[in-house]
Parts: structure tokens; C-alpha cells; sequence
């Protein structure tokens, strides 16, 4: 069975990963064949200087992300069957406490992954983003961000992680359902504070100070039948030329935000379309439906893991020898997305449905017109691609093409 295992692991992270990679290659060569020419439905508005500032932009990017995805590849086969994950294990042995010596491996697997991960972010933000003119971020505040993320998941991460750790030795045979309890309580309580607790670690929040503007939004919120905490801008001009708008929180700690930078580029009538196309997602419950799916998905994926937790095979195939609680996590943690990455066209379609839906919604209670020109507004000043490739869209995109969302609207 350990064999089956092992085969069937390399051969699905061969498969994801070549996928990923030959279709990054069309969404390249797509986007190079059709930089030359602005679509009809844009040019009025986006310049052939600014459509192929955003080919550009989207062909730096995939290239720099399927190096990645060749890196984190190589890294997870090198984790498992390489028997890196076994050799870290043996640097704790003289811990006596394996519950101890589970967190230290995990917190040393995770750490590794960072480093892993930190060259392409730091090349993402200095030469691509700084290269198009969107990196606003110093040197200092990248790592002053990073230090805080590391301070966050040891305050969040490690408390929820010595629980976890805990069940899989004590809690019997159906540890997996109450740690399935346990972590969705965990991530209803994360939802609840992350606006006045989290968020504001990281950026600055003050309340909205345009008068004309609140008048218009809060009319709009009335019509919409929405109640919020508050309207806020967010200082996203600290870290990114992007602009962007939503509404975080849950429950009564709902909050409107509004970048910076998206108010210094659209007017009341383009705001007010984009705040309606937040609202239509509110209205239309998508984010309660979201909830609902991570916790439907959590829960398939803890009780997967309750039953190979006991399978000898299940590490042998994995690289692992001396089986323990906190390699089975770790494994699980590692591995599960290699063999849900097929899912993703599946996530992506839905995810567009909804953008569809918001769309619709923001139409009846604002205008189709304004949501328009800010869109437009939005791709031109984002540099975001206005001809992707369509299977590499279909595949990825969480929003639709602009072509599809204009000629929707």
C-alpha cells in the first residue's frame, strides 16, 4: 500500500506541477500575442502604452511563479522523500516531551518553507512591482511586515497547534471531529477579530472624513438594508500603488474599507458602484457560503487524516519511519494540497459565479455605467491583463476576464 501511496504522490505532483507550468506558458504566449492591439471594449479608455504595460506586468509575473512552483515542488519531494522531515525529527530527540518535539518540527518545517518562500516575495515587491511602478513598501517595512507575521502565528498559530498536537495523543478515537470543533471555532473567533484586532497590526485605519462621500455610501447602505461598524480608509498607499475595496469581519465587527489609493483615482458615482458590488457578495451570502465550504472542507479533511493517522503505510510512502502525531499533521498539512489542486477550476468557476451575481446586484442599486468605468479605471491603473489566456483564466481566476465582466455589465 506504501508503494501505491508513494507512486501515486510523485505522479500527482508531476502531473499538478506540469500543468501549472504549461499553462503558464499560454497564459504568456497568449497575452504576448495580443499586446500589440487593445481590445474594441477598451479603447476608449486604456492606452496600447498602458495594455501592454500590462502584458508585461502579467507575463513578469507568471514567469517569476512558475519558478516557484518548480522550487516548491522540488522542496515537498525533498521534505518527504528525501527524508528531510525525518532528519529535522532527529534534531529534537533529546526532547523528551513529544508533544514538544511534534511543535518543534513543525515550527522548523514552517520556518524552512518561509525561507524557501521569501526571495520571490522580496523579487516580487523590489524588481517587478518596483520595475511597474506599483511598490510603494521600504526594505524596512517588508521585514518589519514579516517580523509581525511571525509574532501573529506564534500568538495564534502556536496555541491552536499545541491543542491539535494534544487531541491526536488524548482525545480517543474521534480526535479528528473535535479538533474539527475546535478549529472552526478557532476560525469564526479569527473572522470576528481580525478588524480591530489583526488588521490594524499592519495598517492604519481612520474613519472615512469625506462628508459628500459618507452621505452618499450611507444612503447607499440604508437602500441595501446593511449595518457596519464603520467606513474606513485603509493606508494601502504605505505598501502598493494598487487600489482595492472591501468589507472584512464578522457578524456586528463588520467594516467597509476603502484603499487609499482607490479613493485618490475614482469618483463618488464609481465608489458608490463598487461599494454596491462589495454589498451584492453581502447580500447574495457568499461569504457565510464560504465559511460553510472551509468548514465542510476542514471537516473531510480531518477525518481523512483520523484514519491515516493509524496507517503504518501512510508514512513509510512519505518519507517518514518513526511515525508521530506531528509528522502525520505535518504530512497531511504538505501533501493534502498536491491532490486537491484539481479541484481548483472547480473553486475558480464558482468563485466567478459570485462575482457575476455581485455584479448583477450592484447594477440594481447603483449603476451598471459607473461600476463600468471604475472597473475600467481599476485594470488600467492595476496593470491587470485584459487578455489572458482562457484555460489558463478558467483554471486560476477567482474574478472573470475583463472582457466577460464589461460585456456582462
Amino acid at each position: 500500500m506504501d508503494e501505491i501511496l508513494r507512486n501515486a504522490f510523485i505522479a500527482v505532483l508531476t502531473l499538478s506541477t506540469g500543468i501549472h507550468l504549461w499553462l503558464a506558458i499560454r497564459h504568456i504566449n497568449f497575452i504576448s500575442d495580443h499586446k500589440n492591439k487593445v481590445p474594441d471594449a477598451f479603447k476608449k479608455n486604456i492606452t496600447l502604452k498602458d495594455h501592454q504595460k500590462a502584458a508585461h506586468y502579467a507575463i513578469a509575473k507568471s514567469e517569476l511563479g512558475s519558478k516557484d512552483t518548480i522550487v516548491q515542488a522540488s522542496f515537498l519531494i525533498l521534505l518527504t522523500l528525501g527524508g528531510l522531515i525525518s532528519g529535522i525529527s532527529h534534531l529534537f530527540d533529546s526532547i523528551s516531551s513529544p508533544l514538544l518535539k511534534d511543535i518543534a518540527l513543525i515550527l522548523s518545517v514552517m520556518f524552512l518553507s518561509s525561507l524557501i518562500d521569501l526571495p520571490f516575495s522580496y523579487y516580487k515587491t523590489f524588481k517587478i512591482d518596483e520595475a511597474f511602478g506599483f511598490n510603494r513598501m521600504t526594505k524596512k517595512l517588508f521585514f518589519s511586515d514579516l517580523y509581525k507575521q511571525m509574532i501573529l502565528v506564534l500568538c495564534l498559530g502556536l496555541p491552536i497547534l499545541f491543542v491539535a498536537l494534544w487531541m491526536l495523543q488524548n482525545a480517543g478515537a474521534y480526535w479528528w471531529f473535535y479538533l474539527w470543533a475546535v478549529w472552526s471555532l478557532f476560525n469564526l473567533l479569527i473572522l470576528a477579530i481580525y478588524p480591530t484586532w489583526i488588521a490594524p497590526f499592519f495598517n492604519k485605519f481612520l474613519p472615512l472624513k469625506d462628508k459628500t462621500l459618507k452621505t452618499k455610501i450611507i444612503a447607499l447602505l440604508k437602500k441595501c438594508g446593511f449595518k457596519s461598524q464603520g467606513l474606513f480608509v485603509m493606508d494601502g498607499s504605505a505598501r502598493s500603488n494598487h487600489g482595492n475595496a472591501y468589507f472584512t469581519g464578522f457578524g456586528k465587527n463588520k467594516r467597509i474599507v476603502f484603499f487609499d489609493t482607490l479613493l485618490e483615482r475614482l469618483n463618488h458615482n464609481e465608489i458608490e458602484a463598487v461599494l454596491a458590488h462589495e454589498l451584492g457578495h453581502f447580500h447574495h451570502n457568499h461569504v457565510k457560503k464560504r465559511i460553510v465550504m472551509m468548514l465542510l472542507v476542514s471537516f473531510i479533511g480531518l477525518a481523512i487524516l483520523g484514519y491515516l493517522k493509524d496507517q503504518l503505510w501512510f508514512y513509510n510512502a512519505l518519507g517518514i519511519a518513526e511515525p508521530t502525531n506531528g509528522s502525520a499533521l505535518l504530512l497531511f498539512m504538505l501533501v493534502g494540497p498536491t491532490f486537491i489542486f484539481f479541484i481548483r477550476p472547480i473553486m475558480a468557476f464558482y468563485s466567478r459565479q459570485n462575482e457575476f451575481e455581485a455584479d448583477r446586484y450592484a447594477k440594481t442599486h447603483s449603476s451598471a455605467k459607473y461600476l463600468k468605468e471604475s472597473l475600467v479605471k481599476l485594470y488600467r491603473d492595476n496593470a491587470s491583463t485584459l487578455t489572458p489566456d482562457p484555460l489558463y483564466s478558467a483554471f486560476y481566476d477567482s474574478h472573470p476576464p475583463a472582457l466577460q465582466r464589461i460585456a456582462r455589465l
